[in-house]
């Protein structure tokens, strides 16, 4: 339901991100792992109390479609910065998330 035939993103999962509440901060980055593709490569996640997220579309225009989305919804309060050839950073820190 959220990928379609060729792996990419369906407009339901675009708006899924897009419309994202705030809530389940884990379960959306899971989310968005389990849309991305190449995740093995692209999507990097490390730390316990704050989360450094990378995300790297490597030029897929799907992965491309994700960060479109996620520009959108409030997910984008956690972007640290972004650099040419599709990488970009995020710092979630869990003390505001888990209350």
């Amino acid at each position: 339901m959220w990928l379609d035939e060729n792996g990419y993103p369906t407009d339901e999962a675009i708006i899924q991100i897009e419309q994202w509440d705030g809530n389940d901060i884990i379960g959306f980055i899971e989310f968005i792992r389990e849309i991305w593709h190449w995740p093995e490569w692209g999507f990097e996640l490390k730390g316990k109390r704050v989360l450094r997220l990378e995300l790297h579309t490597g030029g897929w225009s799907g992965n491309e479609d994700v960060i479109s989305a996620l520009f959108k919804s409030l997910f984008w309060l956690y972007w640290q910065k972004s650099r040419r050839g599709g990488h970009h950073y995020f710092r979630v820190p869990l003390s505001r998330t888990r209350r």
